[in-house]
Formats: structure tokens, sequence, C-alpha cells
């Protein structure tokens, strides 16, 4: 069970914009997909072809052995008949409806579980009302309820954390991550918040100017970022040039020059001594050199400002690592930092 969709979607220039091409093949199972990227990307029209409200100009959408669209075969399922749960940006619950009766528009005749479903999303004490007296973060678990009650085949969102504040966006990542368990059906999330990202995907494709620049796990992703713009588009890496200076397959390492220093990398046996790339590393597994550590960095300290882990310290070429209060009171006054690069975190982009 899942997608497996071929998506391919010219739109013209326009006097505001220009000339645009979606051409994705997006795989997807069971759990959260996070479709992750800059806006104007294509992320949205993905979901709109998947749903049905946009025909593409070619290609293939199969949901679950269903096939919902084969442009050569010229089938295109209406949305209504696709079975797909569509979370916007605004909920569109219907506004002259209290939230019992949204749900019974749903599901009409299904007392019993629309009384579940309220008391599971919290909702019971909120029934009568309608959408314009509920805050943003109860619209949104009103918005999931209805969803979740017509049994959808495949469940869609679009950056549905929009204008909520942090505490609301922690209890609706809270909800969805028990809403693949309880349909057991494939989820595709638009979003360009990082956080979101690395909360929430099981999955994620990088989407950028309407194709897809690397996909795989969550964990696959982050360890190993395709391309220099998809390190920095998620913004937890530190980037520097580096040059191989010679490659051990007996030790199962690589020697890298980085900032006049020479550290232990990863093997890689796809690159040659001479190539010149980056070296990318999550800043959060940087460390503050300890005495008799191996593999140190010494870079030079430029700036440093607080951060909701610490003190976040900037040295040259813009690298950063956060320490502690305590970390950060030895080093006021420091020029130089000595930071530890463990090999196996370290990644290479030619």
């Amino acid at each position: 069970m899942g997608i497996d969709a071929r998506i391919v979607k010219r739109l013209p220039a326009t006097r505001a914009t220009a000339a645009f091409e979606l051409n994705i093949h997006l795989r997807a199972d069971a759990g959260i997909t996070v479709l992750f990227g800059s806006s104007g990307s294509g992320k949205t029209l993905t979901l709109n072809c998947l749903a049905g409200f946009v025909r593409p100009d070619e290609g293939r959408i199969v949901v679950n052995d269903e096939l919902y669209f084969d442009a050569a075969a010229k089938v295109n399922r209406s949305p209504q008949r696709r079975h797909c749960g569509y979370i916007f940006q605004d909920h569109a619950l219907f506004p002259h409806m209290s939230i019992r009766d949204n749900l019974l528009f749903a599901a009409p005749d299904n007392d019993r579980r629309i009384n579940e479903l309220l008391e599971a999303f919290d909702l019971t004490s909120l029934a009568a009302r309608k959408p314009a007296q509920l805050s943003g973060g109860q619209k949104q678990r009103a918005a999931l309820a209805r969803i979740m009650i017509s049994e959808p085949r495949l469940l869609l969102l679009d950056e549905p954390t929009r204008g909520l504040d942090i505490q609301l966006r922690e209890s609706f990542y809270e909800l969805l991550r028990q809403t693949p368990e309880r349909l057991q059906i494939p989820i595709v999330l638009v979003t360009h918040q990082i956080d979101e990202c690395l909360r929430l995907g099981d999955s994620i494709c990088f989407v950028e100017n309407g194709r897809i620049s690397q996909a795989g796990s969550r964990d696959a992703v982050l360890a190993k970022p395709a391309s220099v713009e998809i390190a920095r588009s998620f913004g937890i890496y530190n980037l520097l040039p580096a040059e191989i200076v010679a490659l051990d397959p007996r030790r199962n390492a690589s020697v890298l020059h980085i900032a006049g220093q020479e550290i232990l990398g990863p093997p890689l046996p796809e690159q040659r001594s001479g190539d010149r790339g980056f070296l990318c590393i999550r800043e959060s597994d940087v460390a503050v050199a300890a005495q008799g550590e191996t593999n140190r960095l010494t870079l030079g300290i430029v700036g440093s400002n607080a951060s909701p882990h610490g003190i976040r310290v900037q040295c040259d070429s813009q690298f950063c690592i956060t320490v502690s209060q305590a970390q950060w009171e030895q080093l006021r006054g420091s020029v130089h930092l000595e930071v530890v690069l463990p090999p196996a975190a370290v990644h290479f982009i030619g």
C-alpha cells in the first residue's frame, strides 16, 4: 500500500509569474511523507494533483493499488471518488455548521463514531460551537476529526500549523503522530518548517524547482544531504570547503584538508584524492574538544548569541556550535575554539 505518482504539470507564464513545470515521481508508503522545500517549488501543486483538483498534463497516479489518474489511458478519477482527506491552511470547515454538524456531514447517521472522535480529539465540550468560535488549534483538531470519520485512503496536509503558536503546534504534532496508527494510510505533509519536517516525517522528499532533488527515509536524507543547496535549506548543518588529501581503504577512512588543517573523514569510495567539495556535519554532532580527543579543528570565534539550547557560538567560515552556559563561561574571552568532528558524522559533498 502506498503512493506511486508520476506527475508532469506545466503552468504557462503570466504577467506576474514565470512559466513553471512540475515533473516528479513520488513514492510514499503508509506513514508520513514530508514534501520539504521553499515556497513556489511545487509542493502544494503536487497535493492538488494527488487530490484531483488539478489535472496533470502527463503521468500516472496510483494510490493503494487504485488507479486515480493515467494520462495515456485517459483515466481521471474525480476528487470525490479518490477518498482523499485534505487539510488546507484555512481548515475548510463549514462556517455555518457546528463542529458536530461538520462531522455529521462527513458521516451521516454515525452518531457513535462522531462521539468517539469528539472525545478522542478533546472536542466534546466544543461540539455545539461554530468554527468562528474556535481557536486555530481547535479548528485543526476539528478538521482532522472530520477527515478521519470519513475513513480516507490518503491524507494530504498543506502547512497545517501555519499561524499557530508553539504550544498549539506541539499539540497538533502529538495528534498527527498518532494518526498513521489509527488510519494505516499514506499521509503527505507539505511544509517549509524544519522543526515540523524533523518531528513528523517518516520519509522526506526535498522538492526544488518542480523536481524531487532527494528522497528517502528521514534518517537517510539527514545523514547524507545530496547537495550543498539541500543542506543549507535544512539549516542544521555546518558546511566548510574541503579537499580530499588521501583515501585510506584499509582504515576505512579519508583525510580531508579543511581551513588549513587535516581531519579524518568517512570512507569515500566514489571520490578521488584531490577532489574538492564541502564537509557537511550537523551542528548537533559537533562538540568542544576535551583534552586527549583527536580529530580536532581549530577555528576563530567571531560572535555568539543566546539560543533555546544554550549559547550559539559563531566561528570562521560560518561554522557554528551550541555550548552550555557553563562551557561558554570557560570560553569567554577566547579568540579560538577547538572542536571535535566525529569521522562517522562527517559527510563529504562533492
